[in-house]
């Protein structure tokens, strides 16, 4: 009697679960997680195989997908993942933890430096400013909060690139260049894997005359960049003690480590060896 009980209550969960089925958010589902595992795009075929699917039940699928801007057609074939995922996901609690923790700890750079500190990161070829502080004097250069930032030109926008994986870096460049072709820069790999080894970029603006930017990644467990820590250094000829392009630097490579630590992330690379 008991043995029958169990089955009655297995076959009853069984139909339960197959009445709440979502058939086609599953097939949708399945798409986008295989592509999120490959390195490269992959066409309908290659798709429907590794799913045990035909090209007939995820073409529509695969159309909305694109259509909503989840996954893009590289070419008349394939299709690849876009970053429309990893946009959603900043606006989820890990980025409330994120700013959470970043924020105190910029307030105390920017005091420390006199100097304005912001947070940025990647978003479809252009870098979104996630949260700023003003230099505590009032007197500087700033961004806004909100604002977007050009990608290939700038010290933070190289920094997201070069602390990516090799596929999550082809692809936010070919983004960055289609949004700004004529920011292409041939030497840009190059350019990458020279900061991904010393750790940060530091160059002066070619936006602004005048200005030196100092930017460090933010890691996550991987140590991939979650975000870009970056101080617009502006020198003031009316003070003596101004704190040197070294030594903010140094401050800003401590800052981005402490936060990296904070939201869990590696400290490796994340200051000054």
């Amino acid at each position: 009697m008991a043995k029958n009980l169990l089955e009655v209550e297995t076959l009853s969960a069984d139909v339960e679960r197959r009445s709440y089925a979502a058939p086609a958010l599953e097939k949708g589902l399945d798409i986008l997680e295989m592509l999120c595992r490959h390195e490269r795009p992959m066409t309908q075929k290659e798709l429907a195989k590794s799913l045990d699917r035909s090209v007939g039940e995820i073409y529509r699928m695969v159309a909305c997908l694109v259509d909503r801007n989840y996954v893009a057609q590289v070419d008349d074939s394939s299709y690849t993942i876009t970053t429309k995922l990893f946009e959603l996901a900043h606006i989820s609690p890990p980025t409330h933890r994120l700013l959470f923790e970043a924020l105190p700890v910029m307030q105390r750079l920017a005091k420390e430096l006199d100097q304005s500190c912001h947070l940025t990161v990647y978003s479809q070829g252009k870098q979104v400013v996630l949260a700023k502080v003003d230099a505590p004097s009032g007197m500087g250069f700033s961004v806004r909060a909100g604002s977007e930032l050009d990608v290939l030109i700038s010290a933070s926008g190289r920094v997201l690139l070069a602390f990516q994986n090799a596929e999550t870096t082809r692809l936010w460049l070919e983004e960055s260049i289609q949004r700004r072709p004529e920011q292409s820069d041939q030497q840009i790999t190059t350019i990458l894997e020279a900061i991904k080894k010393i750790g940060f970029e530091s160059v002066p603006s070619v936006q602004v005359r005048g200005l030196y930017a100092v930017s460090f990644p933010i890691l996550d467990t991987q140590g991939r960049a979650l975000a870009a820590l970056t101080v617009p250094y502006a020198e003031r000829i009316d003070q003596n003690q101004r704190k040197s392009i070294p030594e903010v630097t140094a401050a800003l490579g401590s800052a981005a480590k402490a936060i990296s630590g904070k939201v869990g992330g590696s400290i490796r690379g994340a200051a000054l060896s």
